[in-house]
């Protein structure tokens, strides 16, 4: 499984010009976007991982105590949203080759389990609409965006 993060100070989904996902972010604070994209052999196992890898990224504001800190430790929110082109492959020519990517059946479960690893940690989720046209918006800050594998 492959994540690309980013520290945000805004961020919400929307389908079809409703908003189906956002962050409920006051000013000053920060909250994580997590585009998720899956490949064939990825398992729950690996979605474990990588819920657990974002939740204790450390990339958020230092605090007083002068680190940067996880969202498991300031209780930010997360949007993950899923992501098939991050396994596109660009090697040759100008297509995109999408072989890489697991198909719906295969990655719609594991992006949920993610979300449900989150969830469990006790992260606020917020979710996309796996498979839908989706208009992602948000502010970066920094910008800091991070690619993390499992």
């Amino acid at each position: 499984m492959r994540a690309v993060v980013q520290r945000v100070t805004e961020a919400s989904v929307s389908v079809d010009g409703q908003t189906i996902g956002e962050l409920d972010l006051p000013t000053g604070r920060q909250g994580l976007v997590a585009l998720i994209g899956v490949t064939h052999d990825d398992t729950t196992d690996h979605a474990a991982r990588l819920a657990d890898k974002i939740w204790r990224l450390r990339i958020l504001d230092a605090g007083d105590e002068g680190r940067e800190r996880s969202a498991a430790d300031v209780n930010a929110p997360i949007l993950v949203i899923s992501q098939f082109t991050l396994y596109a492959n660009t090697a040759k020519g100008r297509r995109p080759s999408w072989s890489a990517a697991a198909p719906g059946p295969v990655a719609a479960p594991l992006v949920d389990a993610v979300t449900t690893a989150l969830r469990d940690a006790g992260a606020t989720v917020a979710t996309g609409a796996f498979g839908a046209d989706m208009d992602v918006r948000l502010v970066n800050d920094g910008p800091v965006t991070l690619v993390l594998e499992v």
